[in-house]
Formats: C-alpha cells, sequence, structure tokens
C-alpha cells in the first residue's frame, strides 16, 4: 500500500503529488521506484520504459546528468484513480550550464495507491544560473517556498 489511495478528493490528490515531489528531490532511483508497480509503463520525451527496473535505471541516468535538480510539482487535475500534474524542474549538466524543464504528467494508480502508468512531455529551457527560481538547500522543498503558480512558471 502506497497512500493516499484512489479515488482521490483535493487534499489527497495533493498530497501524493507533494510526496512525489520530495521523492524526485531525494534523486534515490531505488527508493523513487518503489512508488511504481512492478510492470508500470511510462513515457517520458522520447523514452518508453516498463518496470522498475528500467524506471530505476532511466532515474540514475537521469540524475547523473542533470545535477543540482530542484523540483516543483503543481496539481492541474483529478479524477478517480489519475492525477494530472505539471511541473518544474532546474539543474545543470556536467558543464555547468543551466536549464530548466517544464512539463506535464498523466498519472494513473492502481487500488494500492501504486502508480501503474507516467505519461511526461518535457520542454527544456537553457538558464542562467542567475535566473534560477527554485533554490533551497537539503532534498524537500521548504514549506513556503512559492508554487509554480506564486513564481510564475
Amino acid at each position: 500500500m502506497r497512500p493516499p489511495l484512489p479515488p482521490f478528493t483535493h487534499a489527497t490528490a495533493t498530497q501524493k503529488i507533494r510526496a512525489a515531489e520530495d521523492a524526485w528531490n531525494s534523486q534515490n532511483p531505488q527508493q523513487v521506484a518503489l512508488a511504481y508497480t512492478p510492470d508500470s509503463v511510462w513515457r517520458n520525451r522520447d523514452e518508453f520504459l516498463q518496470g522498475r527496473a528500467q524506471i530505476e535505471a532511466f532515474l540514475a541516468r537521469k540524475w547523473a546528468t542533470e545535477q543540482s535538480y530542484r523540483l516543483v510539482k503543481e496539481l492541474w487535475c483529478f479524477q478517480g484513480n489519475r492525477i494530472a500534474v505539471r511541473f518544474a524542474y532546474e539543474w545543470h549538466n556536467t558543464q555547468g550550464q543551466w536549464f530548466r524543464s517544464y512539463g506535464n504528467e498523466n498519472w494513473e494508480f492502481e487500488e494500492n495507491g501504486l502508480m501503474r502508468w507516467r505519461l511526461a512531455s518535457i520542454n527544456d529551457l537553457s538558464i542562467t544560473e542567475a535566473t534560477r527560481k527554485l533554490h533551497w538547500h537539503g532534498p524537500r522543498r521548504p514549506e513556503g517556498h512559492p508554487t509554480l503558480t506564486e513564481l510564475g512558471l
């Protein structure tokens, strides 16, 4: 079981999103992969993944190249066992170039609260370090940090 469980309310969908954001900001591929069903299906940009092993390998590659990663997720809508999320994250590559990645995700969950389907569309924007908006220390975004809407993202 991975609460909160569907069917989602506004409060539980928001809670599920924050838990996902916190997990991804930890940059721990093994931990993050446990939120997905063993046969979970993903579309992430131009990659199509299936199963926890592929998800974990993907996340390890991702965070090896996307350094100083900071992610904020925000509820777009929800119904039943589905949640739509918009997000932005900032990171730099191994050459020190900063990016802000924007996207949308559609999630579908099993009754036990594990995600069985994740469809992500993402675009990258080259930015300077001075134009970054996602600043905090440690893996968890602090309470009171501006939301995507408050940041104008």
